[in-house]
């Protein structure tokens, strides 16, 4: 079984275009086992029962944004090592670094491709 037939990667993100527009790329790559949450908390209480490989995940989110995900998957131990990619409009250097200091894998740059997202998942996980 190939990297991207059995990669679980689940998408964060609160709204529902900016959901859907990453289900899409990442089912465009051929990854089929991907599942979203439009809610850091809801995703959290979903990835402690049944960690995937990735997550994907909007930061800037109301109740938990994504660096508050983060800080949560990294503080427990089932999701410690759960790959994290952070989406945002407005990566800032700060922003950069706090991710970096929480243990962020990754960060994109939305608009994005799917091209652009592939080398950002290959990055993290290895070549799809």
């Amino acid at each position: 079984m190939s990297l991207k037939d059995s990669l679980r990667i689940m998408i964060v993100d609160d709204m529902g275009v900016s959901r859907g527009l990453l289900v899409q790329a990442i089912e465009e790559m051929g990854i089929w086992k991907n599942q979203a949450e439009n809610d850091g908390r809801a995703a959290l209480a979903k990835l402690i029962n049944d960690p995937v490989h990735l997550v994907l995940s909007d930061y800037n989110m109301p109740g938990m944004d994504g660096l508050e995900l983060l800080r949560a998957l990294r503080q427990n131990k089932s999701t410690a090592r759960i790959g994290f990619i952070l989406v945002t409009g407005n990566p800032t250097p700060d922003l950069v670094s706090k991710g970096k200091a929480l243990g962020l894998n990754n960060i994109i740059k939305k608009p994005f491709s799917t091209a652009s997202m592939k080398q950002c998942i290959e990055s993290v996980v290895g070549k799809l």
